[in-house]
């Protein structure tokens, strides 16, 4: 069985879905990996790195790509409209019945899942593994966005011009840095956990009440704005709801008074498949001190400030809004390799032990969870009306 991992196409994207470490794990189940050359390289792993522990490395996607059973990815792959950024249309490399596993962005990219149905690809939209006790190791949005929550926090220090520790020195006392978190969840508990240790005053505010108990462990306060809406504010699967107009209006008049005190906010908020919640509006980033600054973790998703803008830093009236996309891009070397042993973690089980080919139960929560086409058709309830 042969698994191949090409260089990430993607603007901007320095990941890669491997790890020296992973590539030994997979030799030792009887796993042929090719890795393209240069892969590697935007996360610090050289094709050395890669070749010692037994990886082959192919000169291009193509050769990666063509006869592998399986493919991993970090990103969606390239279509035929879409090669105008390095010219590889990767849908096209792949084989018929062939596997692949990577953030596909499913929900929101359905012609992308339509074209890897018509391919007769076997596509494993990662970010939808069910948020269940045993599929946790196998959960990329937690690893990802645990570093992402960090690296927001480093961002917002860097374009802020005062220190974020109280400091008491003989010439007088350095005031310690506010800072407002919106969203609990895993990115935001970390950016919570990040601003702290750097000596800030920290809160957070999140829709869903039970993690209150989460922030204030981590030495945040919590901002609560309705508990008895707040209540129903959580789905079965533990992802926030869309709340209704009448709390984000309770929100904003909450918000406003804690953002006119508060030096940085970091934004957080995501519904799957649907656009980011707005959250701080225009009106209140002008309320807001001079020299504050707001990073919007939720801009691919159309942000949660309604001033920020994909890709930039806009500065609103000496407020600075940072609006950089994927996150943990920017913490390469440390991102790629959980992301390899969340998809390791999901692929070793269907490695059949004797005959060292691959043996998918369909029954398994976490496959029928992720799997979004098979065999010519797009399978999952999500994306209902989606042909061959």
């Amino acid at each position: 069985m042969k698994l191949a991992v090409p260089k990430e196409r993607r603007s901007d994207e320095c990941r890669v879905a491997i790890s020296p470490e992973v590539v030994k794990k997979l030799v030792g189940l009887g796993v042929e990996v090719v890795v393209e050359q240069g892969a590697g390289l935007g996360a610090d792993v050289t094709d050395a790195m890669l070749t010692e522990v037994g990886a082959k490395i192919a000169p291009d996607a193509a050769a990666a790509l063509g006869d592998a059973d399986v493919v991993w990815k970090i990103q969606r792959p390239m279509m035929a409209d879409e090669t105008a950024e390095e010219g590889a249309d990767e849908i096209a490399l792949m084989k018929k019945g062939a596997l692949l596993f990577c953030h596909l962005n499913a929900l929101t990219q359905k012609p992308t899942v339509e074209a890897l149905a018509k391919a007769g690809v076997t596509a494993f939209a990662m970010e939808l593994m069910p948020r269940i006790s045993r599929a946790q190791s196998m959960d990329i949005l937690s690893s990802q966005a645990n570093l992402g929550g960090y690296k927001a926090v480093i961002e917002a220090a860097n374009a802020f011009a005062r220190a974020f520790p109280m400091m008491m020195t003989a010439a007088g006392t350095v005031p310690p840095a506010r800072v407002l978190v919106f969203g609990a969840g895993v990115a935001g508990l970390q950016a919570v956990a990040t601003a702290k240790r750097m000596g800030a005053a920290v809160q957070a505010t999140d829709v869903r009440p039970a993690t209150r108990e989460q922030v204030e462990s981590l030495g945040g306060k919590f901002v609560t704005v309705d508990e008895e809406m707040e209540k129903q504010a959580e789905t079965e699967g533990g992802y926030a709801k869309e709340m209704p107009p009448e709390y984000f209006e309770k929100q904003k008049q909450v918000i406003s008074e804690v953002l006119k005190k508060t030096d940085i906010v970091i934004t957080t908020a995501l519904i799957p498949g649907r656009p980011a919640p707005k959250l701080v509006t225009a009106e209140q980033v002008r309320s807001m001190k001079k020299g504050s600054v707001i990073v919007d973790m939720a801009v691919e998703a159309g942000g949660n400030c309604e001033l920020s803008e994909l890709g930039k830093t806009v500065e609103v009236e000496g407020v600075k809004i940072i609006g950089y996309p994927n996150l943990p891009t920017r913490v390469a070397a440390d991102a790629s390799p959980l992301f390899a042993k969340n998809l390791l973690n999901f692929f070793t089980p269907m490695v059949d032990k004797e005959s060292k080919g691959l043996k998918l139960n369909w029954d398994d929560e976490t496959i029928k969870g992720t799997c979004v086409c098979h065999d010519g058709t797009v399978v999952h309830p999500a994306l209902a009306g989606g042909s061959n």
